[in-house]
C-alpha cells in the first residue's frame, strides 16, 4: 500500500511569527491523520523555527527548492540540502512549475538537486507538469514523461525509495481550475507507466504519485478516490490551518 501524502506549499508566504503561528494551529487539527503523511513547506528563513516546534508531531517540514551543488562552496544565494537537513526538514520540493517558469530551471538541474537531495537524507517531491499550450497542442503526455525520464536519470532503485512525484498542470495553479479527477488520474497513470520503463514495475507500483493544482477541501475527496492519485501538492489553500486540515482530514 501506498501510504498517502497531503504536503502544503506556502509559497512566498508569511512571516516568521505567521509561519509559527500556523504550524501550531495545524497541529492539534491532524495530530490523528495517521491514514497520510503531513508535511508543510515554509520559506527558508521559517523552515527552521517551525521545524522546532513540530519536532515530535507527525508534520513534517519541506524546504521549497535546494541547491544543486551538494558540496559547501562559493555559491552565494544557494541553500545546499545537507543545510536544509540540517535545520530540521525531511523533505524538499524541486523543479516546481514556478521555479522552472521564472527562475531557470531545468530537467537537467531538477536531477542534479535530487541527486543532492537524497544524498543529504532527504525525501524529493519531484514536481512535473504541463502548461495549457503543451497540453492544447497535444504534447501534455510527452512533455511530463520526458520531465521525468530526465529529473531521474541515473537514479537507483534504492534512491526512488526517497522520491515522490508531483504531478502540476500548470494550467491549474493559482488559476481556480482543477484538472478533472479522470484527467489527474489519466496523467497519473502516464507517470506511472512511464516509471515502470525507466525504473521497472516495482519502482513504479511503490511510487506515490500526487496531485497539485487548485485543491481545496471541496475537491481532495473525489481526487483521492482516483487509483493512481497518491495525495495533494497544496497551494493556497494550506496557508490556513483550518482549510488544509480539512484537506489532511479528507475521509
Amino acid at each position: 500500500m501506498r501510504k498517502p501524502v497531503i504536503a502544503g506549499n506556502w509559497k512566498m508566504y508569511k512571516l516568521l511569527n505567521e509561519a509559527v503561528a500556523t504550524a501550531l494551529a495545524l497541529k492539534p487539527l491532524v495530530t490523528n491523520a495517521n491514514h497520510c503523511e503531513v508535511v508543510i513547506a515554509p520559506v527558508f528563513t521559517a523552515v527552521k523555527a517551525v521545524a522546532d516546534r513540530l519536532e515530535g508531531s507527525n508534520i513534517g517540514v519541506a524546504a521549497q527548492d535546494c541547491a544543486a551543488e551538494s558540496k559547501h562552496g562559493a555559491h552565494t544565494g544557494e541553500v545546499a540540502a545537507d543545510m536544509i537537513k540540517d535545520a530540521g526538514c525531511s523533505h524538499v520540493i524541486i523543479g516546481h512549475s514556478e521555479r522552472r517558469q521564472f527562475y531557470g530551471e531545468t530537467d537537467v538541474t531538477v536531477n542534479a538537486k535530487t541527486k543532492s537531495a537524497i544524498q543529504a537524507g532527504l525525501t524529493a517531491i519531484v514536481c512535473v507538469g504541463e502548461t495549457l499550450a503543451e497540453r492544447e497542442a497535444g504534447n501534455a503526455e510527452e512533455i511530463v514523461q520526458t520531465q521525468i525520464i530526465k529529473g531521474l536519470d541515473g537514479l537507483t532503485v534504492a534512491d526512488t525509495e526517497r522520491i515522490i512525484i508531483a504531478y502540476e498542470p500548470v494550467w491549474a495553479i493559482g488559476t481556480g481550475k482543477t484538472a478533472t479527477p479522470e484527467q489527474a488520474q489519466e496523467m497519473h497513470g502516464v507517470i506511472r507507466q512511464t516509471l515502470a520503463g525507466s525504473h521497472g514495475k516495482n519502482v513504479a507500483d511503490g511510487m506515490r504519485i500526487l496531485y497539485g493544482g487548485s485543491v481545496k477541501p471541496d475537491n481532495i475527496s473525489e481526487l483521492m478516490s482516483k487509483e493512481d492519485v497518491d495525495g495533494a501538492l497544496v497551494g493556497g489553500a494550506s496557508l490556513e490551518a483550518d482549510s488544509f486540515s480539512k484537506i489532511v482530514n479528507y475521509r
